[in-house]
């Protein structure tokens, strides 16, 4: 088993259950830009910071039986549920990780309390983090605009990010 599949493992396991695909890629995003070690590789796509490697990783994890995926209908489209399973929580403690596990729970806990598509806003918000608040609102106004995020929105979106910072 690779540590980077491992690092997951313990992602899902501070995370609890993940409820969305979409969710579980803006969570480990935002993680991985707040500095905890992930090494998945993000490209934007139509709903945010994307990565292949991510989709595949959890893929294989669901494969080894050590994450489960319950697949629901919901409202006529698809859902998707993580949560670590007994094996995956064994495979875990007989591990030696180097993890910040205060971090990643402090972290995961909190994202995991928001809608995917508030971290979709979070997540866009941070891939252009090189920008100025001004631009990087001017980016989200253009890219995300079928999601109608108000001035609102992105200010609470900001907020989150900067105490978030503050636990790392």
């Amino acid at each position: 088993m690779l540590p980077d599949h491992a690092k997951l493992l313990a992602l899902l396991q501070d995370a609890g259950e993940v409820v969305g695909r979409k969710k579980w890629q803006k969570i480990v995003y935002i993680c991985k830009k707040l500095e905890l070690p992930l090494q998945e590789k993000y490209t934007f796509h139509m709903y945010g910071p994307y990565s292949e490697e991510l989709s595949m990783r959890t893929e294989e994890l669901c494969s080894l039986g050590f994450v489960s995926e319950r697949k629901e209908t919901k409202a006529g489209y698809y859902q998707y549920r993580y949560q670590l399973t007994e094996e995956g929580n064994t495979f875990l403690q007989n591990m030696q990780l180097d993890w910040p596990r205060r971090q990643a729970e402090a972290i995961t806990s909190r994202l995991n309390e928001y809608s995917s598509r508030f971290l979709e806003l979070v997540s866009t918000m941070l891939y252009f983090d090189d920008l100025p608040k001004d631009d990087v609102k001017e980016k989200v106004h253009k890219l995300k605009k079928s999601q109608n995020y108000s001035n609102a929105d992105m200010e609470e979106a900001w907020g989150l990010i900067d105490s978030l910072k503050e636990t790392i």
